[in-house]
């Protein structure tokens, strides 16, 4: 299940990934390949520290 979850992660991470690059490149920031596979697992964890969050509050607990 997890790993389920961790896939659609990396699908929606990956979706996203074309404006992010945009935005960095706006900025003057370059996203060099070799940095894509770091960036998109720091986002999965973001995501699941999110996603249990929500899990907890719809359950009732803190």
């Amino acid at each position: 299940m997890e790993q389920d979850r961790t896939l659609q992660y990396m699908a929606i991470a990956m979706k996203y990934l074309p404006e992010a690059k945009q935005m960095l490149d706006e900025t003057g920031l370059e996203l060099e390949p070799q940095h894509i596979q770091p960036l998109v697992s720091l986002l999965t964890k973001v995501m699941d520290e999110a996603y249990e969050l929500g899990k907890n509050e719809a359950s009732g607990q803190d």
